[in-house]
């Protein structure tokens, strides 16, 4: 069978492809087909511990089968997507952007969410700063050359259907845990310059507890889940950030509990 294996950030660069096509017998599993890969890139092999895997866009774990046609994508630490449409009755804003937003956005999202039922909008901005943040695993050394520099801008890279996917999911998430119907998570890709927007969130509730702990829910869980890069640029140089994804809910995936940072 005939498997269509998708790389991005770091897995990426040390291939040199963002796409191999692997032949696979009959019966073979995410495991094997890591096996494969790293038979053809042997450079991958050292972030086998931080990678996930997500097969036709699903978190998948390594002993699932594979069948032919399958894409498998390798998801590396995460950090954290082709517009998506709003979700009936604006209740939902899920998208991935290239073009720069700015902080109005949060009034934008505010009022195409927000209806005479609501008292409270809280909202979210994530800028681009200076410090930088904890290198991916396998990033240390390139970090270390940079230690003591200035962060001058970042760049974010993203599966962008599986991004589209996991926000959904985040969001009938904080219907079910605080009653939050009406929530945006919008997040940039691309080169995002220092002290640019890089992501919004708004949630819009009758009442403002519940507001608060849905935006917080949305930002931490986007940060740990979605597959979404961030690689923090340097004059003479790039380190990519972030922590190995969690495959659903804080608490819920053994061995990947701690979000992203």
């Amino acid at each position: 069978m005939r498997v269509r294996v998708r790389l991005f950030a770091i897995q990426r660069e040390l291939a040199g492809t963002r796409e191999v096509p692997l032949e696979l017998p009959a019966g073979s599993t995410i495991e094997d087909a890591w096996t494969a890969l790293v038979a053809l890139h042997p450079r991958l092999a050292p972030g086998r511990p931080s990678v996930r895997f997500a097969l036709n866009t699903e978190y998948a774990d390594a002993d699932a089968p594979l069948a032919d046609g399958d894409e498998l994508a390798l998801i590396p630490p995460v950090s954290g997507g082709a517009d998506a449409p709003a979700q009936p009755a604006a209740r939902r804003i899920l998208e991935i952007r290239e073009a720069p937003f700015e902080t109005s956005i949060l009034a934008e999202l505010g009022d195409r969410l927000a209806t005479d039922e609501d008292g409270a909008i809280v909202g979210f901005i994530g800028r681009t700063r200076i410090s930088p943040g904890t290198p991916a695993p396998g990033q240390e050394a390139e970090a270390a050359l940079h230690d003591g520099r200035a962060v001058e801008g970042l760049a974010y890279e993203a599966h962008e259907p599986m991004a589209i996917a996991v926000l959904a999911r985040i969001a009938d998430e904080i219907a079910e845990r605080f009653g939050v119907d009406r929530v945006a998570i919008v997040h940039r890709t691309g080169e995002v310059p220092l002290g640019e927007v890089s992501v919004a969130v708004v949630a819009v509730s009758p009442h403002r507890d519940a507001a608060f702990e849905a935006a917080r829910y949305a930002i931490d869980e986007t940060k740990a889940r979605a597959p979404i890069w961030k690689a923090e640029r340097f004059a003479d140089g790039h380190v990519w950030i972030g922590e190995p994804a969690r495959t659903g809910p804080g608490g819920d995936d053994a061995g990947a509990d701690e979000p992203a940072r």
